[in-house]
């Protein structure tokens, strides 16, 4: 890549042609402040606080809409000068920041964005103190309705428009812009409607000012006053990198971290906004049913009433099943305490997804995530991207903008925010372009880095394994995978998309049916026969509990939902921000979810309650501790003995034959998403007033409610 020698404030460096004159002067060591420009949207050049001299330059240059491309050098040959704390250059800071402040409220003892507030820290830094030169009137600006997740003050509002080209360009919806000119000029959304994007919290994050803050998290506290912790994000199977802030035991806020490689530094509104459910109709003691009704007990009297019934029952009438949040700590030792018991009855696959334990590549987001920017042609496969992956679906937008990929969807078609090509909602289009009857199986042959996405609304039909077999195959066939150096990098362009945080991991570790045991389908028509008489439930609420029939159902998990109310033993346990856990993503990267609290009452970790369960049921497990947990973990399955992305295995043509079953495929029935809720995808979001809000406003009710 060209690159151009530069001298910036003495220093001489080589920076890239392409970056931005602020970004070469910052690899210099400089700072540079600013408010429009963000490293992650399109230059706007409004507020004029990036102000550098070009030695030799009539005037001062504004550094983020200068690339390093367009500084010639001198006429003899030696590097520009760039001089960022020159006296031009201080003036020049001093005047914009003078401009800034001549309409901005002094309300910050009452602003949310106070101790974070890129305007009180610049105005500190580079304003002028002494004197201001303006004394009108400052203008007041009424306040917009932006939907139940953000506060909008916009008297503070500086017209950065961060607000305004995220929504455009990274959330697809443009339904922020600005009206008027000059002094009235204003932020507003599309006829006083809510913003209609899954992502729309992240324009909190990005506003320097506080035009813009957190509705749910108004005035309830102060940076000062959180602790930090560093997590990952469990609302759906991205593991997105978070950040916990929390006061004694309550969680206040999340907010994302940096991640190039996953999340890049957005988050999805559940992410970010169902914290209150971790609040919110939490089991914080055992329960047993005693003559129909649940009754508080003991960790005793509960661990006495499991024991009893299962010294009563057989191995082989004993099952259990895993939800979607649970670490890979309680599910090795959940699926240890059922091996040592005999019991083959196993599923992590609580949606009943036809996915097999091995190849490990037949159920992973093998592209990566960061991967797809490399694609040419992306085919949907019965999955609705903006609902079940959103923030890797702004990644698809921006693939979108920046290159000429093609998208293709077969299945229910959905809005995804950019142009997708429909070619059919059955499966019987899949069955053409494996057998090369549809035009576009030739887009795929000549596509030099095609991808196909298989989603939930594939792989969990009832002929999923079938849907999954015609997948790999077209995969195959179309040179989607192959060995390595078929493809530049040895391409591999089968994925297979999760929406479970829990998903890889329960798979990585084999918690499926062994020999002769039961699925999830086997399990509840068994339970509903009496063939199976005890169900072990981990945190899952997703299945039809309806079918349990008359079995004794232990549920073990965070909250009141679907699984305790059917349940005849509940044990507490710990949500995600309240134990220290390993999850893996998608795409198989391991991740370290870290404690922020503590679990409520009488609840405990979830692996600490089944070593506890094993000694009372004489199986005592081998690990008394986290650390030999995850002792154990990495012995049984070496990619977890570190975190990070394992080294992914080699595209062997021959693995992709063992990939799903052949099969009939029911062709009449659509590919469509199994989510029909956004916002209520989980217990924690079930238990959220602000996702409850989120649903009634956006998947069933009317975007023009009133503010109040």
């Amino acid at each position: 890549m060209a690159s151009r020698k530069l001298i910036i404030d003495g220093n001489e460096i080589e920076a890239e042609d392409t970056i931005t004159l602020l970004q070469a002067c910052e690899q210099a060591g400089a700072e540079i402040p600013r408010f429009c420009y963000h490293e992650r949207l399109s230059v706007a050049g409004n507020c004029r606080m990036c102000l550098v001299e070009w030695v030799g330059a009539p005037k001062l240059q504004a550094s983020c809409a200068l690339q390093v491309r367009d500084i010639f050098p001198n006429k003899d040959g030696t590097p520009a000068k760039i001089n960022t704390n020159s006296a031009p250059v201080k003036k020049a800071r001093e005047g914009a920041m003078e401009f800034l402040l001549i309409n901005h409220p002094l309300d910050c003892p009452i602003c949310d964005q106070g101790g974070e507030c890129d305007l009180q820290d610049q105005a500190m830094a580079y304003g002028r103190a002494s004197f201001h030169r303006f004394n009108e009137n400052k203008r007041a600006v009424e306040n917009k309705y932006m939907g139940p997740l953000i506060k909008t003050i916009m008297t503070r509002c500086i017209q950065c428009t961060r607000c305004v080209r995220f929504a455009t360009e990274v959330a697809g919806v443009s339904e922020l812009g600005a009206t008027g000119r000059g002094e009235e000029m204003e932020i507003t959304t599309y006829l006083q409607q809510a913003f209609t994007s899954e992502l729309s919290g992240n324009v909190v994050d990005l506003c320097p000012v506080g035009a813009l803050t957190s509705r749910p998290y108004a005035f309830n506290a102060r940076p000062w006053e959180l602790r930090k912790t560093e997590s990952i994000d469990v609302m759906d199977g991205m593991g997105a990198n978070i950040r916990v802030d929390t006061r004694g035991r309550q969680v206040m806020r999340v907010l994302p971290r940096n991640n190039d490689e996953i999340n890049e530094e957005w988050i999805s509104d559940k992410t970010r906004h169902a914290r209150d459910g971790l609040s919110c109709q939490r089991l914080d003691k055992p329960y047993v049913r005693r003559n129909g009704k649940l009754v508080a007990a003991s960790w005793v009297e509960a661990f006495a009433a499991i024991s009893s019934k299962m010294k009563t029952c057989a191995p082989q009438r004993m099952a259990a099943i895993v939800g979607d949040l649970a670490g890979a700590e309680e599910i090795k030792a959940l699926k240890d305490l059922m091996t040592g018991l005999g019991v083959v009855n196993l599923d992590c696959r609580q949606d009943g997804a036809k996915l097999k334990s091995t190849p490990r590549q037949g159920y992973l987001f093998n592209t990566t995530i960061a991967g797809v920017e490399a694609a040419d042609l992306v085919l949907y496969i019965g999955t609705n991207l903006r609902w079940e992956a959103p923030v890797l679906n702004a990644r698809m937008r921006k693939l979108w903008l920046n290159t000429n990929v093609r998208f293709a969807n077969i299945g229910k078609a959905y809005d995804l925010t950019y142009p997708v090509a429909q070619l059919g909602e059955s499966a019987d289009v899949l069955q053409a372009l494996v057998d090369g009857r549809h035009e576009f199986a030739d887009a795929l042959k000549e596509a030099r880095r095609p991808m196909l996405i298989v989603g939930a609304g594939a792989y969990c039909r009832p002929d999923g394994a079938a849907l999954l077999k015609l997948a790999a195959r077209l995969a195959m066939d179309t040179g989607m995978i192959g060995p390595a150096g078929i493809h530049e990098g040895g391409w591999n362009g089968f994925n297979v998309l999760h929406t479970a945080a829990s998903r890889v991991a329960g798979l990585d570790l084999g918690f499926v049916p062994g020999d002769a045991g039961r699925d999830l389908d086997g399990i509840l028509s068994g339970a509903q026969s009496g063939e199976i008489e005890l169900v072990y439930l981990l945190g899952a609420d997703e299945l039809d509990t309806t079918k349990l029939g008359n079995a004794f159902v232990i549920y073990q998990g965070t909250h009141g939902d679907a699984g305790a109310h059917r349940a005849d033993v509940i044990l507490p346990g710990a949500a995600y921000t309240e134990k220290s856990g390993l999850y893996a993503n998608f795409e198989g990267r391991l991740q370290m979810a870290n404690r922020a609290g503590f679990p409520p009452g009488d609840a405990k970790e979830d692996w600490a309650i089944l070593r506890a369960l094993s000694d009372v049921l004489g199986q005592p497990l081998p690990y008394d501790d986290i650390d030999g947990v995850r002792r154990a973990l990495s012995a049984q399955c070496a990619l977890y003995g570190s975190l990070g992305m394992p080294e992914l295995p080699g595209a062997d043509p021959g693995i992709w034959n063992a990939i799903g079953d052949t099969g009939q495929v029911d062709g009449g029935l659509s590919l469509a998403s199994p989510i029909r809720d956004f916002y209520l995808t989980n217990p924690i979001a079930r238990a959220s007033e602000t996702m409850a809000e989120c649903s009634r406003l956006f998947v069933t009710g009317d975007l023009k409610l009133a503010a109040e």
